[in-house]
Order: structure tokens, then sequence, then C-alpha cells
């Protein structure tokens, strides 16, 4: 949970002898207050100044008049990495859809910022990066070309990022140059992750699987992009089948469990 927001001022030691001190106004969260009011604070993130959270209440989905899960709520707030786990079939690709908007819930709703998605579509879009079981590429185009079209789409006025390094992050050195129609299923699954490393602006990931295809130092490359993600303020929520090592101590879990059906 985040704390208080509040300024406070504290002299700076960076002052020359015979001058007056500076003053700095630092602007922190509170992350507890100890005996004798000592403060314990961190910087304040800019996810800070405009609160982000993802409200689940009292959410119910059916497919085909079966029921996958109901009163289902939850929040995910900024710095939080949850998995959603159970067995298949369950429903957590039809609950990642609910949050994404891309499905209606039976019941309950999916709230940004204490404002039903539905309301507020364009923001909660432009805050969410999903990336479902479809790569979501196009085929005719290189991963290079891929990669640029996502940049100019999202960050026009950001040129500083290599797009030959961030393929290279994902293990497609070498396949820059080659139409994406013509790799394999999984090469073009890594087309698709690429992009989280253009995608500083949206501050929730939903991510369906995405260590499919993945060898295990692929998976430790990832797992490092979701946690220094997180360390800036932003969200992530994924499913996988894919044991995670380096997120354990930083991962949430949600369990679904299947529903006895009357």
């Amino acid at each position: 949970m985040l704390g208080k927001a509040s300024a406070f001022l504290i002299s700076s030691p960076l002052f020359k002898a015979g001058s007056p001190p500076q003053i700095l106004l630092i602007i922190g969260i509170f992350e507890k207050t100890l005996p004798d009011t000592v403060l314990i604070c961190r910087p304040l993130l800019f996810t800070d100044y405009i609160l982000m959270l993802l409200q689940i209440h009292n959410l119910s989905c059916v497919r085909e008049d079966r029921t996958l899960f109901e009163h289902l709520s939850f929040a995910v707030a900024p710095g939080d990495l949850v998995q959603i786990e159970g067995p298949n079939g369950v429903g957590k690709t039809s609950l990642l859809r609910l949050l994404t908007g891309l499905s209606q819930p039976f019941a309950g709703e999916v709230c940004w910022n204490g404002e039903n998605i539905r309301s507020c579509r364009d923001e909660y879009h432009a805050n969410l990066l999903y990336l479902g079981h479809q790569p979501g590429v196009k085929a005719a185009l290189t991963p290079l070309e891929n990669l640029a079209f996502y940049q100019k789409l999202h960050h026009a006025a950001d040129t500083s990022v290599d797009l030959w390094q961030v393929l290279a992050q994902v293990g497609l050195a070498g396949f820059e140059d080659n139409p994406t129609g013509q790799l394999s299923a999984g090469q073009q699954r890594r087309v698709a992750l690429a992009r989280l490393w253009l995608s500083d602006k949206p501050a929730l990931w939903i991510l369906d699987e995405p260590f499919t295809a993945i060898d295990k130092q692929g998976v430790k490359v990832l797992e490092r992009l979701f946690l220094t993600h997180a360390e800036r303020g932003g969200m992530v929520i994924l499913t996988t089948h894919q044991d995670m090592t380096l997120m354990q101590g930083r991962l949430k879990t949600l369990s679904l469990t299947p529903l006895l059906q009357e």
C-alpha cells in the first residue's frame, strides 16, 4: 500500500563555507513512522502524482452457460507483480480479457482509478499494454519494421532506443530483416515481446503466457524486465506455467479454482 504523500524540507550538505545553507524541497512517500517521529521515506515516483489503481469488484465470468469464476475482487497497485494461476480451462485467459476490456463480465466491474474502464476507455488503453496468445504482428513486415511501426505509433518522439539491440535481447539477432510471417511461431512471439522494451509509458502490462517458446535464459531476461518495470512504479499481471526464480520474493499470486457446476 502507498503511504501518505508529503513534502518536507532538509538542509543540503552541498554548500560552500560562509554561504547560507541550501534548502531542498524533497517530495517523498512515507513508508512508515517509527518511534520518536523518525520518518522512513522513498523518492516520489511519477506514478504517485497520478495514482494508478486497477480495481476488480465482484467479477463473474460465464462462458457457454458455464460459470468459470464468480464474486472475484482484488486490486493491483503501482509496483505489483501478479500471477494468475490455475489449471487449464479455469478461466485465466478469460479473466485477462475482462481486465483489458476485450470481453464484458457477466457481473461485476473493472475500474481504473475508481472509474469503470468502459467509461474511461481511451485513458485506460493509453496506460495498458496487452499481449495475448496471438502475437499481433504484421506478417509482411520484418521484425525491425514491426518494432519501428510500433515505436512511431506509440512513441513518436522517442528515437533513442536501439531497435537492433532490443531484437538481440529477445534472441532475434540475425533475423531482423526476415519477413515476420516466415519466422517460427516462437520467433513471432519474441517479436511481440520486444515491444515491452519500447513501453515505458504504459503503466499496466497484462501478459498471457509471455514465456511460451522462450528458453530459460530468455525467461530470466524477461523476469528482470518485469522487475525493473515494477520498480519504476509499473504493474504486471501475467499467466504462465513456467517456474520463475528471480521474481519469487516479489510475486503475488491469484489462484483460480474450478467451480462445481450444478
